[in-house]
């Protein structure tokens, strides 16, 4: 705490700067502070926004955000007569996989459908919504820990795009027990 002290210190005798205490809402992610020093990251207004602009506020949760083999063809199903609801939405979740890595897959699966999405497609999207109703409060939890071990986990699945025949692959990097990096992609 006091080399970030300091750090403040330093900074407000060159810039005009107040410090205005911790941090607790910052670009949709909301932060709070628990005992030991460790943080509660997650993004629960934001997903009650998204809820509400998809208009599905009050939509049944699933509990999982897509079924086993829930690929479709890129020309699967009726297209969408205006694609920008898809797109936004699509675009949103996407900015929730900082604090979500649950479902970084999903949205992966969805993002592959942007240039021409059908109704097929749009229904996995609503699958996805359905999981965040029920998983709101879901977020990142980080702890100070001497155990500085990185593990990283992977999975891949060969030629497993249906549209591509490109293999899909995701991991997951931790420091102690906090989770720093995961992505999902083809």
């Amino acid at each position: 705490m006091r080399k970030f002290v300091s750090v403040i210190n330093s900074l407000a005798a060159v810039f005009d700067l107040k410090d205005m205490g911790n941090l607790t809402y910052f670009l949709g992610l909301q932060i709070q502070y628990h005992a030991y020093g460790s943080l509660f990251v997650n993004q629960y207004k934001y997903i009650k926004e998204l809820l509400k602009k998809a208009g599905m506020e009050h939509c049944k949760p699933t509990s999982t955000p897509s079924k086993p083999h829930s690929q479709l063809l890129t020309t699967e199903g009726t297209p969408l007569s205006d694609p920008t609801q898809y797109r936004s939405l699509v675009g949103a979740l996407q900015y929730l996989t900082f604090t979500r890595p649950d479902f970084a897959h999903s949205v992966n699966v969805v993002c592959q459908y942007m240039t021409n999405p059908s109704e097929s497609h749009m229904h996995l999207v609503k699958i996805i919504m359905r999981y965040l109703q029920g998983t709101f409060n879901c977020g990142l939890t980080y702890t100070q820990s001497p155990d500085f071990q990185i593990n990283a986990y992977s999975d891949s699945d060969w030629a497993a795009d249906i549209n591509t025949w490109r293999s899909i692959t995701g991991y997951i990097v931790y420091l102690g027990l906090n989770p720093i990096l995961w992505q999902s992609k083809k």
